[in-house]
């Protein structure tokens, strides 16, 4: 019998068993029976994929709709943002705050990108649901760069400033436990291997020190944008993160592992893929090297960093305009004009603007002028994205734990490809053991970009899972309801030669036209410091142009 004939002979349930053996043994797992269990509650199993329609973004594959073909007066604003990200959000609140007329578009029907908070299981036992995060569910406490960070988490009530000294609100600082890894069969507290030996002891060590010594010798900050790229910098950024660590004879396996571990979390990808500049870039630019007991300190809520995109568009309920795929702008003498096609509409409508900020990531925003600047098509040109699913899964009542260390807010099982997973309501004060969310992360390779937009959701929960059975058995008991979130092109990765490119420096320092540019891809990374900071860097521009034009 041939496989399409055999495929078609079996159940969904089968067909699900068949595809978690292979993923099971690889945990030493006795694939078979835990893999039927496991399908069997998968196959019955309410959820599916939340977010936009993916399809909405391959509208710019397409021809656009002529100009000419859109009738009647066009929608006006004195600034027109175009992606509600955590940059867009930042530079439309700006200039909302400081008096100037701000539209914003977004593909997505809400604001936040890769930072929207979401709901799940909504009915008459849970009322809304309990939140969770569809992406990014933290803030690490500010450095002394992030000026402008700083200030936002002050205007929110989050921070204050006593005798000196930053103090943050305790109610959204990371509850303990913080960290756990999933280490010999059993849970130990952190995230970094112990040092078993006096070996991997000495490893640790040399590379702590070699951090420290790039931290005074090269020199790192956060946000990056605001520390001056030197001939040290670029030398850093010319290599791979594992080259370097080759060069420095730092070849233990448990902290190549954690190395890789926490470039795939913040960068997408692992250290043969980011530059030694963004490796060091990790520790250098916060908390350095720790491989004692002590945490960074964190923010976070059960939504995330949903929490903030939340209240950095509270100001702009009015003129937020979400469903609208933009297709082509034009730059002309007295203005910039945009066509966006309208999702609820299932129309194209034009949009005039005295200035755009392009806020959406550099590979879409090289495809919307009809006249792209020539750092813009370059810069794009240099871009790789990693895809990420984000999976949101409902439990009844918390799961059966294993030996060692308890359930904690960060949870990660040593030597596998998935980020682990997040207990969406650590912040809660709630004792109860009722239902509650983990949010478990998955940083995917390039090729698999297709996998996520074509396959069926239950086979990527299916791959969840697997990673999460061995930690859990009593999982697909507990198990009522998963929620998933795919990104094509989730984050920005900052491989060789990225970060020092001419053409980003290009787009962050100054406006071309009447086009200026404001996403976390100028920094060749994706996190909130970056994002925001690009964002409140472009509104102060316009608003000093706006300030010149009136004294004219």
């Amino acid at each position: 019998m041939g496989q399409t004939a055999l495929t078609h002979g079996l159940k969904r349930r089968d067909l699900l068993a068949l595809s978690l053996v292979p993923l099971l043994s690889a945990c030493g797992r006795d694939a078979r029976p835990v893999a039927d269990r496991l399908a069997t509650r998968i196959a019955d199993l309410p959820g599916g994929w939340v977010g936009a329609d993916w399809q909405r973004g391959h509208r710019l594959r397409g021809a656009p709709p002529a100009w000419s073909s859109v009738t009647g007066t066009p929608r006006r604003a004195q600034v027109l943002v175009l992606g509600a990200g955590i940059a867009g959000l930042a530079c439309a609140r700006r200039l909302r705050l400081g008096g100037v007329d701000v539209a914003l578009l977004d593909l997505e029907d809400r604001p936040g990108g890769n930072s929207r908070g979401h709901r799940i299981g909504a009915g008459p036992t849970l009322g809304d649901g309990l939140r969770c995060p569809l992406g990014a569910h933290y803030l690490p406490t500010p450095g002394p760069e992030a000026v402008e960070v700083q200030r936002l988490l002050e205007d929110l009530g989050l921070a204050r400033l006593e005798h000196g000294h930053w103090v943050y609100e305790e109610r959204w600082l990371c509850h303990s436990p913080q960290e756990r890894l999933w280490w010999h069969d059993q849970w130990v507290d952190g995230l970094l291997p112990p040092a078993e030996t006096p070996e991997l002891l000495t490893q640790y060590r040399r590379f702590g020190e070699l951090v420290e010594r790039a931290r005074h010798e090269v020199g790192f900050a956060m946000p990056s944008t605001h520390h001056a790229w030197s001939p040290a910098h670029q030398a850093l950024d010319a290599m791979t993160f594992s080259a370097w660590l080759d060069g420095h004879e730092l070849t233990a396996a448990p902290l190549r592992w954690y190395l890789d571990y926490c470039c795939r979390d913040d960068y997408g990808a692992d250290a043969t893929q980011v530059s030694a500049w963004a490796g060091l870039h990790y520790f250098g630019s916060r908390h350095g090297f720790m491989s004692g007991e002590e945490r960074e300190a964190v923010l976070t809520w059960p939504q995330g960093n949903g929490w903030l995109s939340e209240r950095l568009a509270a100001p702009l309920a009015e003129g937020f305009f979400g469903g609208r795929t933009v297709l082509r702008l034009r730059e002309e003498r007295h203005g910039v004009e945009v066509l966006a096609w309208n999702e609820q509409a299932q129309a194209p409508e034009r949009w005039q603007a005295d200035q755009v900020v392009m806020a959406a990531p550099l590979f879409i925003g090289a495809r919307l002028p009809e006249q792209p600047p020539a750092a813009l098509t370059e810069a794009a040109r240099g871009m790789r994205y990693a895809p990420w699913l984000v999976a949101n899964l409902l439990l009844d009542t918390p799961p059966l734990e294993r030996l060692g260390a308890p359930l904690s807010w960060d949870n990660v099982a040593y030597g596998g490809e998935a980020l682990g997973y997040v207990n969406a309501n650590q912040q809660s004060l709630d004792p109860s053991r009722g239902p509650l969310v983990l949010t478990a992360y998955r940083a995917l390779r390039e090729s698999q970009r297709k996998d996520l937009l074509q396959d069926d959701w239950r086979a990527w929960t299916a791959r969840v899972l697997a990673d999460m059975a061995p930690l859990h058995p009593d999982l697909p008991e507990r198990l009522q309801r998963v929620e998933l979130m795919r990104y094509g092109h989730a984050m920005s990765i900052p491989h060789p030669g990225l970060r020092g490119s001419p053409a980003l420096a290009a787009l962050r320092d100054r406006a071309h036209g009447r086009l200026h540019f404001a996403h976390a891809d100028l920094a060749g990374y994706s996190v909130f410091e970056e994002a925001f900071t690009q964002g409140e860097m472009v509104a102060t521009r316009l608003m000093g142009h706006a300030g010149r034009a009136k004294a004219r």
